[in-house]
């Protein structure tokens, strides 16, 4: 019997061979946007598995010659000559109304999937293929950010993405001293929450009073999609670099009662909006309470990263009703070098903003915050607003130098998920809701 990997090398070594034959027929060509259209009609009209594999290899290693213009011009061909044909859509929907049957509702179905979620499944059949279109789709983001009418072909992409990396299909790792040098030196690039310096500061994030867990798929065995970093600790942390220094001492881990998640990293931003962070966080606490049955709290220790930028905006209304003109003055000494060495008058004052944003300052429905919007709909509960708990540069540029701590329970996970989905309450402490009073 043929194993999936010998088929695989079957079908390699077949497309090898013709992969010299289309190369040298399209010696004369160039890479241009258009040769890239004509090579995907090419494959989607192919009919043999290993042909589909010699086209496919060809299009990953042409797109990865293309500058940035190109790959533009591209996506506007992937837009114009790979979209639905709408006439066949409403021929297939008459007959499916009038018949109502399962063939012309198969029909119908196949009618509304545009031609490039097919392209795209045969460009994934590509050595690597899976790789390259996650840099496509990244590619694909910054082009819809400047033409928004590509927006049809990231929705294609990122559909197919989405199922192809659904939770079913990854693999929870431990990081560790055991993990390819490889990997750790990933960790260490990926890590954009509280950046590493080198080798140091990565072994101070993996010793015995920390832990480091990672999703992988199949696909792309030797790359995280998503990891976060733990500090096993007594009680609930209010300040980053007691848990990141890594001239730290390190206590016992058996004996910690409280699991603090200080930095949850995606690492690849072709899979943007596909989540991972929510499936991540439950499945490391099983682990570590599986690991430590002494652990009574799961909390993090989060940034607030678009703090500082709100507070911007308010100096920038003068009647917002927030804040006294005193206030307005303390405020604008945020922009002085000095102005964390006055906590008497700022630090109540940033705190009552801080929880007000948290809890008030919507995007549509939800927190404006970002990080906020993350926990509380993984059901977390928002429970305190640490003072300078990130003193350091980029701490004090994004959120003022404060962080929160968001709690989940296990017990009140679902509870909280579902009463924020459905009602948009936030689970919030008292003392944090008396904070945000004005």
């Amino acid at each position: 019997m043929m194993t999936s990997t010998s088929l695989h090398h079957f079908l390699d070594t077949v497309a090898d061979a013709g992969l010299a034959l289309i190369r040298r027929r399209a010696a004369s060509r160039t890479s241009s946007p258009a040769e890239m259209a004509r090579l995907c009609h090419d494959l989607l009209s192919s009919r043999g598995e290993a042909l589909g594999v010699t086209l496919a290899r060809l299009i990953v290693e042409a797109y990865s010659t293309m500058d940035e213009s190109q790959k533009h011009e591209f996506f506007g061909e992937l837009h114009s000559s790979f979209h639905v044909d709408r006439t066949r859509i409403l021929a297939c929907a008459r007959t499916y109304q009038k018949a109502g049957d399962d063939e012309s509702l198969a029909a119908l179905q196949s009618a509304v999937e545009s031609p490039r979620q097919e392209l795209f499944r045969r460009i994934n059949m590509a050595p690597d293929g899976t790789r390259m279109l996650i840099a496509m789709r990244e590619d694909i983001l910054k082009s819809v950010a400047s033409t928004p009418e590509l927006t049809p072909v990231d929705d294609d992409l990122a559909h197919l993405l989405s199922s192809w990396f659904n939770r079913g299909f990854l693999v929870l790792r431990r990081i560790d001293w055991n993990t390819p040098a490889s990997i750790l030196e990933k960790i260490i690039s990926y890590e954009s929450v509280h950046t590493m310096t080198g080798w140091d500061d990565l072994r101070g994030r993996l010793a015995e009073d920390c832990r480091c867990f990672a999703f992988f798929h199949a696909a792309l065995p030797d790359d995280p999609l998503i990891f976060v970093e733990v500090a096993l600790v007594d009680g609930l942390s209010s300040s980053i670099r007691p848990l990141i220094d890594h001239k730290r001492p390190t206590i016992c881990a058996n004996k910690a009662d409280t699991a603090t998640f200080y930095s949850i990293n995606n690492c690849q931003y072709g899979l943007r909006g596909i989540s991972f962070g929510n499936f991540l966080i439950k499945q490391v606490v099983l682990e570590l309470q599986r690991e430590f049955p002494n652990l009574k709290t799961f909390a993090t220790l989060s940034p607030i990263p678009l703090f500082r930028r709100w507070l911007s905006d308010l100096l920038a209304e003068p009647d917002s009703g927030l804040i006294t003109n005193s206030e307005r003055n303390l405020l604008e000494a945020l922009d002085t070098p000095a102005w964390n060495h006055d906590e008497s008058d700022l630090k109540p004052l940033l705190l009552r903003l801080a929880a007000f944003y948290l809890l008030e300052v919507k995007q549509g429905k939800f927190p404006h915050d970002p990080v906020a919007r993350f926990h509380l709909r993984n059901g977390a509960r928002l429970a305190r607003i640490n003072w300078k708990g990130d003193v350091s540069e980029n701490g004090f540029a994004q959120s003022a130098g404060m962080l929160v701590n968001y709690i989940y329970d296990p017990r009140a996970i679902e509870k909280n998920h579902e009463d924020y989905v459905a009602n948009r309450n936030v689970a919030v402490t008292p003392s944090v809701r008396r904070l945000a009073r004005i």
